[in-house]
């Protein structure tokens, strides 16, 4: 009777175990097609997973963050799925591209028109979004999933940094930083590179024109030795002909 307890509670204790670590293993999630860099535009996808064996993801509703809104939220299609844009005016007036911004996305929602997200399966939810936030590391994007047996997830609890993760996290875009920046370091950089260039090029002009002036002095001093040379064999013919001449008026005398 005793070991059959023990039993039953391990069982017990293993299913709570799982019950409570199954959302760690899935949830709602969002990452960039690329990177999704501060003051620029960025394709992102919520990630779903069905973590159910006996119901389908019917419906998902994304919210917007408001204290960071996004003038141009535009949700790509996706087959099998219709797809809903809320929108709201900005508690702060908002520019785009020197234009005044009247309304903001605040929520996005997702219908199956089908089945759904089927057990075993997961769905990709891509949209565009911007101009993204210049004074923010991260975007908090609160989801709710809803199944087909009318049971509700919430993905709205905030990751804190040095915390373990929630239960139920929402999904949180990470911001890379400016374009701007990057741009600024790559053109520094290129900079650099020209000036490498530019002081290679002239270095091997100087090397041209020394090797160009060592040659003309070469060309000029082969010369003048070849007529000092010219000279000098006249000399010895002239001197050579004129001895000849000597010996043979001493031989007759």
């Amino acid at each position: 009777m005793k070991a059959s307890r023990i039993a039953a509670a391990g069982a017990v204790s293993g299913l709570a175990v799982l019950a409570l670590s199954a959302p760690a293993f899935a949830h709602v999630s969002v990452q960039p097609e690329g990177t999704a860099a501060k003051g620029g535009y960025a394709v992102v996808d919520f990630k779903v997973p069905n973590e159910r064996d006996n119901a389908s993801t019917t419906k998902l509703e994304v919210s917007f963050p408001t204290d960071h809104p996004l003038a141009s939220v535009m949700p790509q299609p996706v087959p099998g799925w219709k797809a809903e844009v809320t929108k709201a005016k900005p508690a702060k007036p908002l520019e785009s591209h020197g234009k005044q911004i009247t309304e903001v996305v605040t929520k996005v929602t997702w219908t199956a028109d089908g089945k759904g997200v089927e057990p075993g399966y997961f769905q990709k939810f891509p949209v565009s979004i911007g101009a993204l936030p210049e004074d923010a590391d991260q975007l908090v994007f609160k989801a709710i999933q809803t199944y087909s047996n009318k049971e509700v997830v919430r993905w709205i609890e905030v990751p804190q940094e040095g915390q373990e993760e929630p239960e139920t996290p929402a999904p949180v875009l990470q911001l890379a930083a400016a374009e701007d920046d990057a741009h600024s370091a790559s053109g520094s950089s290129d900079a650099k590179a020209d000036d490498t260039e530019a002081a290679a090029q002239n270095t091997a002009a100087d090397a041209s024109s020394s090797d160009s002036g060592s040659g003309d002095g070469s060309d000029t001093t082969a010369r003048v030795l070849g007529i000092v040379g010219i000279v000098v064999g006249a000399a010895g013919v002239g001197y050579g002909v004129l001895a000849g001449r000597r010996r043979d008026s001493g031989a007759t005398a």
